[in-house]
């Protein structure tokens, strides 16, 4: 269990799929850019996601929550600036989607 106060430190912003790119020699690895509005800007984002697109392009203009306060960490060579937020069980997979049209940068509270 974690406090309160330890939750209310994660920044979970809406941010909208610019680009995706296939990191090569890695099975799983896709490398995102990610438009997070003004406050946090464009940033590129590394997520294990690949295996569940068989057409990564597919991604483009999906507007998903991202961790955004995460220390920064390089993966295969690219800094990753935060994390995709999904959820899977065994096989299945999914985007966390709005249920209504957000604005990129609205804050998840």
């Amino acid at each position: 269990m974690i406090c309160y106060d330890d939750f209310a430190k994660l920044e979970i912003t809406i941010g909208e799929i610019q680009t995706v790119e296939v990191v090569e020699g890695a099975d799983k690895l896709l490398k995102l850019t990610v438009d997070l509005g003004a406050e946090a800007g464009t940033r590129h984002i590394i997520s294990g996601i690949r295996g569940y697109f068989p057409d990564p392009q597919a991604l483009v203009g999906k507007k998903c929550p991202f961790l955004t306060n995460l220390e920064h960490r390089t993966i295969r060579g690219f800094e990753s600036e935060g994390m995709l937020l999904a959820a899977h069980n065994g096989d299945t997979f999914a985007l966390l989607l709005p249920s209504v049209e957000l604005s990129v940068g609205t804050r998840v509270r």
